[in-house]
């Protein structure tokens, strides 16, 4: 699998939420009516800032804007929808000294879209591993950066 069809596969499960409901979903999300290009500025800045690399930046709707005819596509479903991943050298460590299939939840990825249906509203979120085993501070980190994000 290329490098870009696993990104596209990842950020394909971060923006869905698979069937579940609100309450079960396994996405944290957050909501802002700041400009689009300013919150992925700031989701980008709020993961730098804390001394990561973004090692990829996918732009998942302008994929699925330029693929929709090739798919037989009926509506436009973002506005705009982008995604970053990342590891942390240090939070990562720490999950995997707790249990080494830790590993699969690496890299860790962080979305934000602007839906055709409710334009001006962006919603950033990451979905959450599952508690334990190391992992809680990998959530504890993904939400501080959502936080940060949209001013929550």
């Amino acid at each position: 699998m290329t490098r870009w069809m696993y990104a596209c596969v990842v950020a394909g499960l971060a923006l869905s939420p698979m069937g579940a409901s609100a309450q079960d979903s396994p996405l944290t999300i957050r909501e802002t009516d700041a400009a689009f290009e300013d919150v992925v500025a700031d989701l980008q800045d709020a993961i730098v800032n804390r001394g990561y690399v973004v090692d990829y930046h996918g732009r998942i709707g302008d994929m699925l804007a330029r693929t929709a005819d090739d798919v037989g596509a009926a509506k436009a479903l973002y506005r705009n929808a982008e995604f970053m991943q990342f590891c942390s050298a240090t939070v990562s460590r720490k999950a995997m000294e707790a249990d080494l299939e830790n590993i699969g939840f690496c890299p860790y990825v962080l979305f934000a879209y602007e839906a055709e249906t409710a334009p001006g509203t962006v919603r950033v979120g990451f979905r959450r591993l599952p508690a334990g085993d190391g992992r809680d501070e990998v959530n504890t980190l993904l939400e501080e950066i959502v936080d940060e994000t949209t001013g929550d």
